[in-house]
């Protein structure tokens, strides 16, 4: 019998986001891909401001990303 590996750190919002706002998550992915440079808080305050996501939501999201495509 094999367990389900629990997600855990940013990843486990992903149900909730998508949920809430409609969209898979590749699609916000593909967003922070046009704002590489940027630091995490601007990330953060344009996913808020432009994509209307609420503030944990949105640092979720970049923090996933950063650590998955922008690993510096």
């Amino acid at each position: 019998m094999t367990a389900e590996k629990k997600v855990t750190g940013p990843a486990s919002y992903f149900p909730s986001i998508e949920k809430t706002y409609g969209q898979p998550i590749s699609y916000r992915l593909e967003i922070l891909d046009g704002m590489r440079g940027q630091q995490h808080m601007e990330m953060v305050a344009a996913l808020k401001s432009g994509h209307g996501l609420g503030h944990g939501h949105a640092n979720a999201l970049v923090a996933y990303w950063r650590a998955q495509r922008d690993p510096a």
